[in-house]
């Protein structure tokens, strides 16, 4: 029988606070594990899903110092749901303040999903800053990835709950979902914008798991939390995270010569396998760990047990 590792025990911070930002953002960031040891940061999924207590616990808490964060207007972050001055190159921006106000001169990167997208934007753009990347659900954010899990893909395995994504939308404006939903997202009729959210948010809930989980999509369908994490995800997707097409793969390269995981499940619905496998190709010194019988949540067994032992790994260097 397979034995998998299991996440550290809970852990409280040692030290958190809000950090102004500027643009009228201010961001909630946290503390873990032992003052002064190897440095990390955690980049949260979504975007707009904010940090969780869960996601401290992937870190020895003896041998690492972990700076966790909510990116602008989601979690604890204010305000709440602000799409202003929220755009990819703001999160890294603020992930150097980050750094800066932590006093280390470089740290782990930890991102998963879209926090794997982050990941990538802030390596390539400050590779001198990066010790170690651990990288779990790739996503590029190319038209392909998008349109897989928007329009046509992810819809045959899922039918059931792709009607339910579609329903708010009038049928003539199927054609292009990220846009239309832009458009109820970002209105003004609060009741239409409520129920655009909860239905965007609960298709990416339903689906990110091999198995269905209720403990995992749970949280997606609560107003409060649909709300940011919807109409962000959806301003970033709109906006094609502002970046060119394919600028995180073609720009790969810059990571050569840091040591860094990729960890993916085989049957990953939102994020393809392939993103992964391309990033791997062209980023030397990365090792791709597939993950048989698992879906894209970071809680099932087999990705929580590779990317702890990644952690493990580099918590020594």
């Amino acid at each position: 029988m397979t034995s998998f590792r299991t996440p550290y025990p809970p852990i409280d911070p040692y030290d958190s606070g809000m950090l102004d930002v500027g643009d009228g953002h201010r961001v909630y960031w946290e503390r873990v594990g032992t003052p002064g040891a190897k440095p990390a940061v955690f980049l949260h999924g979504g975007p707009g899903g904010g940090s969780s207590p869960a996601h401290r616990q992937l870190f020895d808490p003896a041998r690492y110092d972990v700076m966790l964060f909510d990116q602008r207007g989601c979690g604890r972050s204010t305000p709440h749901a602000s799409l202003e001055a929220n755009t990819t190159w703001h999160l890294v921006d603020d992930i150097e303040r980050l750094r800066a106000m932590a006093g280390v001169e470089k740290w782990q990167v930890f991102g998963g999903s879209w926090g794997s997208t982050l990941a990538l934007a802030y390596a390539e753009t400050h590779p001198a800053r990066v010790s170690e990347l651990v990288l779990r659900g790739i996503y590029t954010l190319t038209r392909r990835e998008m349109d897989w899990y928007y329009q046509f893909g992810v819809s045959e395995m899922f039918p059931e709950k792709f009607e339910r994504f579609l329903a708010p939308i009038a049928p003539e404006d199927r054609g292009d979902m990220i846009t239309a939903y832009h458009r109820l997202l970002t209105g003004d009729d609060e009741e239409a914008k409520l129920e655009a959210a909860k239905a965007w948010s609960i298709w990416e809930g339903e689906t990110i798991t091999l198995l269905p989980e209720p403990g995992t999509s749970d949280q997606f369908h609560d107003g409060h939390f649909a709300l940011a994490f919807a109409r962000i995800e959806n301003h970033f997707f709109y906006n094609k995270g502002w970046l060119e097409e394919g600028q995180l793969l073609r720009d790969a390269p810059k990571l050569n010569g840091i040591s860094g995981v990729i960890v993916h499940g085989r049957y990953d619905m939102p994020c393809p396998a392939r993103t992964a496998f391309d990033l791997h190709a062209r980023w030397q010194g990365s090792e791709l760990v597939l993950i048989e019988g698992a879906g894209h949540a970071y809680s099932e067994p087999g990705i929580l047990d590779a990317l702890i032992a990644a952690t493990d790994r580099f918590a020594g260097g």
